[in-house]
C-alpha cells in the first residue's frame, strides 16, 4: 500500500462528520461575498448594459446621459481598459464587445453610488445597433456549418467492419438540452485598491488563479499585482469556473479607475441571460448488435452547443467523446465531435463537464433497442459491461472493471429489483391509465482534468507555538464539502484532533497557480497537497520527538520552536501516470474511473404525462470515503440535480424571426422548472461501495463530485419503460430529453397509438 493512500489507525478520515459550515449555513452567519459589501465604506455598485439584439455591430456608444442620472460615478466602455480587452483564455471573448453575440451582451457598465442609479444610469447610455443574421439551435448551426475549435475523433478498430458483421444495426438521432446551473448566490465580485495600488478582488469563483489572471491582462499589470479570494460560494457546479473572470474583472477596473471599491452582482434575471449553461448536444449514431445482444460497433457524431465563443466548449467535447461508451465494452468505434457556434450565452462547464452528454447517448442507443433485441434491458446492459483487462476506445486499461459488476449486483439486491420487475408488471396490466416504470443503469466515470496540467495541487501549512495548526490549500468551497475534507486529512497526517486545526481562506497569495475546483478532483489534489505539508513538518520533528519521545503535541511543537526548527510548509500534489495526446485522442487521461449503480421506479399519467419517483436505490463507489456523511450528500444532491436536467428543467430560446429572436425565455424560476422537495424520490437508499480502497490516491479515497448525477439516467430509462408499458411489446419508445410531462406524454401517447 503506498504511503499516499494508507490510512493510520485512529484517523480522523472516515468519520462521518457535519459540514465544517454547516451550522453557519442554517443560521444565516455564512458570509459570502455580497456580505462583505456591508462591511466595505463608499462602494460603488455595477450594473451592465445590455444589448437588445442576439447579433448586431454597436455602430454608437455613447455614454454622455448617464453623467446626468444623480449618483451615476462613471460609465465603463472599451476605451477604458488598459490591458487586453478580453474575459477569456482564447481570445475570442471580448469584455466590453463592439459586435453583439446574443441577446443581453453587456456592452458597457455603469457604477453608481446605489444599484438604483447604477440601474438607471444603464438605462441613459445610449447605444446604436446594426442587427446581423443569427444563428441559435444547433440545427441551424449544422445546416449553416458554423463550428468553431477543435472536431477531435476517438477511434478503435474498424466500425464499418463491424458494422456489417452485426446482426442488427439502429440508427437514430439524440439530442438534449442543456441546463441552467442555477447556483443559489449569483455571480459576485467585490474589488478595492490599496495605497500601494494592489487590487484586491473577493470573487465567488472555482478558479482563483485564473480570475488573477484575466484580471490582470484586463488591467495590464503582473498577476502579483492581483489578488484573489474566495471566501465561500454558495454553489457552483462548474458556472464559476470560467465565467466569473470578466466579471471580476470589471470590478476591478472600476476599483483602479474611481479609487473606490466596487461591488459587481448579478440578479437572477441577468444571470441567466448573461452567463453559460450546460453544453446541449446533437447526436447522429449507428450501433451494431450481434444475435445474442453484444455490442460489436458504434458510430456516432457529437455536435456540441457551444454559444458564441469557445470558453471550454473544447475540453466539454473531449470529455463526452472519452465517456460515450459509459460501461460498455465496444471492440469497434468511430466517434467523430465538433463545437456549433450559435448566438447564445457561452456555454461552460457543468457538473460532469460533458461526460453526461456522451453517455446519454450510449443510453440512449441501448434504452431503444432493448425492445426490439427481445433482451430486457437490465439484462443488455450487464450483458456488455467491460471486464478486467480490455480498455477503452482511446487506449486506457479500465482498471477494477470487476467493481462495476459489484455496484450492480449489491444494487440489484438492495433493491430487490427481481421481485418488483414482477410487481410492476402486475401493477400495470391491471392499471390501464398508469404505469409504472423500472430500470437500472450503471455509472463509469473517469476521474482527473482531461488536461494533464491542470492535475496539480498545493497547499500551506502553518503549525503555531502553541500546537494549533493553519491550512489554506487551492481549492474553494462551494458547499461540496471540500474544506471538510482537507480538515480531516490534516488531523490525520499530523495525529491531532480535529478541533486543534483551522482552514482560511482560499487566496492566490497564500497558494499560487492553483487549478480549478472541477473535474471532481479538488480532495485529490488539494488532499494530496496537505498531506505533503504535514508530513514535511513531521519530518522535521522527527529529531525533536526523539529527544522528548514522552511529549505530547503541544509540548513537541513548543520544543521544536526553542530548537529553531520550521513549523510551516508549503505542500504539493501532482496526479502520476497520465498521458494524454489531443491530436489523436489516445492515452491515459485519468487517474481511475469511479463506479456506480442506480435503480429507479416512476409511476406515470397517461393523461397528462405527469410523472413522480417512487423510489431510487443507489450503490456508489467512492473508495475508502474521506467524509462518509459529505459524500452520501453529493450522491444525494448529484443524483437530483441529474434527474432535473433529464426529466424537468427545459431551456428555452425564441426562435422567431420576430424582435425576440434569441431571447432567453426562461429566465427565472417562474419559467424555468427546477427539482424541489416534490420532486424527490419517495424512499431514496445510498449506500458507498464497501471495500473499494483506491490505491495511489490520498488515504485510500475516491472523487463523489460528478459520478452520482449520471445515475439520473435511471429515471429516464424507468419513464421510458413506463411509456413503453401503453403499448405492445418490442417496439423501440423514443423520449424526448429532458422528459418533461409533455415529452412523457407524447412518447406514452406514441406506444398507445401503436396498439
Amino acid at each position: 500500500m503506498t504511503l499516499l493512500s494508507s490510512r493510520p489507525d485512529l484517523a480522523v478520515v472516515g468519520e462521518a462528520l457535519p459540514h465544517e459550515a454547516a451550522a453557519l449555513h442554517v443560521t444565516g452567519h455564512a458570509l459570502y461575498t455580497d456580505d462583505l459589501v456591508g462591511r466595505t465604506s463608499r462602494v460603488l455598485h455595477a450594473h451592465p448594459v445590455q444589448a437588445p439584439h442576439t447579433h448586431a455591430r454597436v455602430t454608437r456608444l455613447d455614454p454622455a446621459p448617464a453623467y446626468d442620472v444623480p449618483g451615476v460615478v462613471r460609465v465603463l466602455t472599451a476605451a477604458d481598459v488598459p490591458g487586453i480587452n478580453d474575459a477569456g483564455i482564447k481570445h475570442d471573448e471580448p469584455l466590453f464587445p463592439s459586435e453583439v453575440m446574443y441577446h443581453g451582451h453587456a456592452v458597457a457598465w455603469v457604477l453608481g453610488e446605489s444599484l438604483e442609479a447604477a440601474r438607471r444610469g444603464a438605462l441613459a447610455v445610449q447605444a446604436d445597433y446594426e442587427p446581423l443574421p443569427s444563428v441559435l439551435t444547433v440545427e441551424e448551426a449544422i445546416a449553416a456549418e458554423s463550428f468553431q475549435g477543435a472536431r477531435p475523433t476517438v477511434t478503435r478498430g474498424d466500425s464499418a467492419a463491424g458494422m456489417e458483421r452485426a446482426a442488427h444495426v439502429f440508427e437514430g438521432v439524440t439530442s438534449f438540452a442543456g441546463q441552467e446551473h442555477f447556483y443559489l448566490e449569483t455571480h459576485c465580485a467585490l474589488a478595492l485598491v490599496d495605497e500601494a495600488g494592489q487590487v484586491f478582488v473577493q470573487s465567488s469563483t472555482q478558479h482563483p488563479t485564473e480570475t488573477q489572471e484575466i484580471t490582470a491582462h484586463v488591467l495590464g499589470v503582473p498577476s502579483h499585482a492581483v489578488t484573489v479570494q474566495c471566501l465561500r460560494m454558495g454553489g457552483g457546479f462548474g458556472g464559476k469556473e470560467m465565467q466569473p473572470h470578466g466579471l471580476a474583472a470589471v470590478a476591478a477596473l472600476g476599483a483602479t479607475l474611481t479609487g473606490r471599491p466596487v461591488r459587481l452582482r448579478l440578479t437572477r434575471q441577468q444571470d441567466m441571460t448573461m452567463t453559460g449553461k450546460r453544453h446541449g448536444f446533437h447526436a447522429t449514431w449507428r450501433a451494431g448488435f450481434s444475435a445474442d445482444g453484444r455490442i460489436e460497433a458504434l458510430e456516432a457524431t457529437l455536435t456540441s452547443d457551444g454559444g458564441w465563443s469557445l470558453d471550454l466548449s473544447e475540453p466539454v467535447l473531449s470529455r463526452a467523446l472519452c465517456h460515450v461508451e459509459n460501461a460498455y465494452w465496444i471492440p469497434d468505434i468511430t466517434v467523430h465531435g465538433r463545437i456549433a457556434r450559435t448566438h447564445k450565452t457561452s456555454q461552460t462547464a457543468f457538473r460532469g463537464f460533458g461526460g453526461p452528454q456522451g453517455m446519454l447517448v450510449i443510453e440512449d442507443v441501448l434504452g431503444r433497442a432493448a425492445p426490439v433485441l427481445g433482451i430486457p434491458p437490465a439484462e443488455l446492459r450487464r450483458r456488455n459491461f467491460y471486464a478486467e483487462g480490455q480498455a477503452t476506445p482511446y487506449g486506457q486499461p479500465v482498471r477494477h472493471a470487476e467493481r462495476m459488476h459489484g455496484c450492480w449486483d449489491q444494487v440489484l439486491a438492495s433493491s430487490s429489483y427481481a421481485a418488483r420487475r414482477e410487481e410492476v408488471d402486475a401493477f400495470n396490466a391491471a392499471s390501464p391509465h398508469t404505469k409504472r416504470g423500472l430500470a437500472v443503469t450503471p455509472v463509469k466515470f473517469g476521474i482527473s482534468f482531461n488536461f494533464t496540467t491542470f492535475n496539480q495541487g498545493g497547499a500551506l501549512v502553518h503549525v503555531y507555538k502553541d500546537g494549533s495548526v493553519l491550512i489554506n490549500h487551492g481549492g474553494t468551497e462551494m458547499g461540496q464539502g471540500l474544506h471538510t475534507k482537507m480538515l480531516q486529512v490534516a488531523a490525520t497526517a499530523l495525529g491531532v484532533p480535529l478541533g486543534r486545526v483551522r482552514l482560511a481562506p482560499t487566496r492566490t497569495d497564500k497558494v499560487p497557480n492553483t487549478s480549478a475546483t472541477a473535474a471532481s478532483a479538488g480532495a485529490d489534489l488539494n488532499g494530496g497537497a496537505v498531506k505533503n505539508a504535514c508530513e514535511q513538518i513531521l519530518e522535521r520533528l522527527t529529531a525533536v520527538r526523539a529527544e522528548h519521545p514522552d511529549a505530547s503535541w503541544d509540548e513537541l511543537v513548543a520544543a521544536a520552536y526553542h530548537a529553531r526548527v520550521q513549523l510551516w510548509a508549503a505542500g504539493f500534489y501532482k496526479t502520476e501516470g497520465l498521458s494524454w495526446d489531443v491530436t489523436t485522442m489516445t492515452g491515459t487521461p485519468f487517474k481511475y474511473f469511479t463506479y456506480g449503480a442506480a435503480v429507479a421506479e416512476v409511476e406515470v399519467d397517461g393523461f397528462t404525462g405527469a410523472s413522480t419517483t417512487r423510489r431510487v436505490d443507489i450503490v456508489q463507489d467512492v473508495g475508502d470515503s474521506l467524509s462518509p456523511l459529505v459524500d452520501l450528500g453529493q450522491v444525494e444532491g448529484g443524483f437530483v440535480q441529474g434527474a432535473g436536467w433529464l426529466t424537468l428543467e427545459d431551456l428555452r430560446w425564441d426562435t422567431s424571426d420576430g424582435e425576440g429572436r434569441g431571447r432567453l425565455t426562461t429566465q427565472a424560476a417562474s419559467t424555468y422548472k427546477l427539482p424541489s422537495f416534490s420532486e424527490l424520490p419517495e424512499v431514496f437508499n445510498v449506500e458507498l461501495l464497501e471495500r473499494a480502497h483506491e490505491e495511489g490516491v490520498v488515504y485510500g479515497s475516491k472523487a463523489v463530485g460528478e459520478p452520482p448525477l449520471m445515475l439520473a439516467f435511471s429515471v429516464r430509462e424507468a419513464l421510458r419503460d413506463a411509456c413503453a408499458a401503453y403499448g405492445p411489446p418490442g417496439r423501440p419508445c423514443e423520449l424526448a430529453s429532458p422528459a418533461t410531462p409533455e415529452a412523457v406524454y407524447w412518447a406514452l401517447n406514441a406506444a398507445r397509438s401503436a396498439s
